[in-house]
């Protein structure tokens, strides 16, 4: 691991900073401990979201299971590997693929898929929610590399309100979502996790604090972006009605986020959800963990679609994960609305990728792109 040693209040410090020329001296020295421990490689993970059927009622998620005005969908084998196909064809290392907690994805089902996917020498990276361990198990053995489970925030009371669990014997919890981090880890895949920057409820301490997580899990992968808020669900909502009344005393902050159906203080260092503290935590990330991949995230481009890959690729990422996804499904995959390159086809996907990687002073990696010195890690 080897990171920079920061305390909880020199983050929180960074975190504050506003003079362009401290936060210019941030940039440029994650961007060469970046240089350094990864190279000037950005790997390119082809992304296929292969459903978005979701069990749970995380409120902020456009996919929550409670919305009922959304068409639902669930990719058939074939057209993931279609997906699959055009991420070797573009010589991409990887394919990433995400969906809902989806329990009719069978485990057989999917396992077929990575070993198929395995066959066009890619590695595999799976975002599929919390599963019983016997499902993770299948898919290690049917050769997948990666998993991702983000938590969110490490706030154990904010995180149990905004991931609301299902029934009683749900195990689902901040303690249940670390375990299943170390359990994975355990499994020989490499573990990758992240936060949403400035949902509402979130302090400038608990940022800090999903930083040295990070740090104290030791992630492979860290993804992270700004909190961009879906007007139909409950966190969305709050935070639409928070921005609309930005000098509001906090008491009547508090109220206009639980009358949006999000009962939870709003701290008086509310983090905003900008691209700019998107860039400060992805530089500080890279501090703390000099050798993980890092991407720049669809959320920091989806708000700024002309620099903001770019920028986050030079405050320390080293990672883009194009759309792959078939196009006509794309928009039903709304996590949050308006996604950057929601209409794009895959080969313009690719193409704008390339253009941005380059525009970074950057060049296309090649290989699976793992972390160095992870068993999984091979460069």
């Amino acid at each position: 691991m080897n990171g920079t040693a920061l305390t909880e209040n020199e983050i929180i410090a960074w975190l504050r900073e506003e003079d362009p020329q401290k936060l210019e001296v941030l940039f440029r020295k994650a961007d060469l401990l970046r240089r350094q421990h990864v190279g000037e490689a950005v790997h390119l993970r082809g992304l296929v979201e292969i459903s978005n059927i979701c069990r749970r009622n995380c409120l902020y998620c456009g996919v929550r299971a409670s919305r009922s005005n959304i068409k639902r969908y669930r990719l058939a084998a074939e057209e993931v590997l279609e997906g699959a196909r055009l991420a070797a064809d573009f010589g991409y290392g990887t394919v990433v693929i995400q969906g809902g907690e989806d329990f009719s994805l069978d485990a057989v089902f999917v396992a077929g898929i990575v070993r198929e996917i395995k066959k066009l020498g890619l590695a595999v990276t799976l975002s599929l929610g919390e599963r019983p361990e016997a499902d993770w198990r299948l898919w290690r053995e049917a050769g997948a590399d990666r998993y991702l489970i983000r938590f969110e925030t490490s706030n154990r009371s904010l995180f149990d309100v905004i991931h609301p669990r299902v029934g009683k014997k749900d195990s689902f919890g901040f303690d249940g979502r670390l375990g299943s981090l170390l359990t994975l880890r355990g499994m020989g895949y490499e573990i990758g996790s992240g936060v949403m920057i400035g949902i509402p409820g979130q302090s400038y301490r608990d940022l800090a604090r999903d930083l040295i997580l990070f740090q104290l899990l030791d992630l492979d992968m860290i993804g992270t972006g700004p909190f961009l808020a879906h007007p139909e669900t409950p966190l969305g909502k709050a935070a639409l009605a928070l921005a609309a009344a930005p000098d509001a005393p906090l008491e009547e902050k508090w109220k206009l986020a639980a009358d949006a159906g999000f009962d939870y203080p709003i701290p008086d260092d509310q983090v905003p959800s900008s691209n700019l503290m998107a860039f400060k935590v992805i530089a500080l990330t890279r501090l703390l963990l000099p050798d993980s991949n890092i991407p720049s995230t669809t959320a920091i481009a989806t708000n700024d679609a002309v620099h903001g890959r770019v920028t986050g690729l030079m405050s320390g990422a080293n990672v883009v994960m194009p759309n792959l996804t078939p196009t006509k499904y794309r928009a039903m995959y709304e996590i949050y609305p308006n996604k950057s390159a929601t209409f794009d086809s895959p080969e313009e996907t690719h193409r704008k990728a390339i253009e941005q990687i380059r525009e970074a002073g950057r060049t296309p990696g090649t290989g699976p792109g793992g972390r160095r010195g992870s068993p999984r890690g091979r460069f």
